[in-house]
């Protein structure tokens, strides 16, 4: 069951977890649409991977099934970031 992580790792934007602008990686890691779209460029900064747009959990399993608390914020090492982007820009993620 996904975590629903409350926040934009990137900039620390409220993500609540009906927000249809948050963006997953295959990991969990949560940003907004604003920062998956630009300046990660549909790339995640810690594995690589292509960001989705994220499953809204219908209100009534909130209940029995909450989303997360915990707020994740990290910097990209922009290096990294610059590496993983010159690999994965221009690569669909179904083909990273």
């Amino acid at each position: 069951m996904l975590a629903l992580r409350p926040n934009c790792e990137l900039c620390d934007r409220d993500l609540p977890p009906h927000d249809p602008d948050a963006r997953i990686c295959s990991y969990e890691c949560t940003f907004c649409a604003a920062c998956a779209e630009g300046p990660l460029a549909n790339v995640c900064p810690n594995c690589g991977g292509g960001l989705e747009r994220r499953p809204v959990r219908p209100q009534a399993m909130l209940a029995k099934h909450p989303a997360s608390s915990e707020r994740v914020v990290k910097t990209p090492d922009p290096a990294k970031l610059a590496e993983l982007q010159a690999r994965y820009r221009e690569v669909p993620p179904e083909r990273r």
